[in-house]
């Protein structure tokens, strides 16, 4: 079989066992949600979600959920769209998924007239904070949750 790179691929009935069993390093269990509560988030935020699996030829490799156009505080005086969760197989972490993710979230926010992509993480030696840097999101001094919250320009 050829290599086609990665793709996104939206969650249907014949793929759902496969986003189902993406799992993450047993270290990074505390920073990141399992897919399944990702997919019941996405089931009850309708248009608010937007899950996708991340298959490389016929591999189911990773699950990203982005947030479109979210109240992002109670007064509904800001509103952001960004990366809800990316979840990278365990056996698969190092190959370029995680990067190809954040960028498939950016291209989809940018084709909706979107300027910033806004993610949170985990803070600590721990936590993806050298990854998200090493992307181009910068902290915007914010936290939400105990979390930093992190923003890429995406003009």
């Amino acid at each position: 079989m050829t290599k086609t790179g990665p793709r996104l691929a939206e969650i249907t009935p014949g793929n759902l066992d496969a986003a189902l069993g993406i799992h993450v390093r047993p270290d990074q269990e505390h920073a990141v949600a399992p897919v399944v509560k990702s997919l019941a988030e996405a089931w009850v935020h309708p248009g608010i979600a937007w899950p996708r699996l991340i298959v490389d030829g016929d591999r189911p490799v990773a699950f990203l959920m982005a947030f479109l156009d979210i109240d992002w505080y109670e007064d509904g005086s800001v509103r952001r769209s960004g990366l809800w969760r990316l979840n990278i197989a365990a056996g698969e972490q190092g190959r370029g998924y995680g990067r190809f993710s954040v960028e498939s979230v950016a291209a989809e926010l940018r084709r909706r007239g979107a300027e910033e992509l806004y993610v949170t993480w985990h803070p600590g030696p721990d936590g993806p904070e050298g990854f998200h840097l090493g992307l181009g999101f910068r902290p915007n001094g914010e936290t939400s949750e105990g979390e930093t919250v992190g923003v890429l320009d995406l003009a």
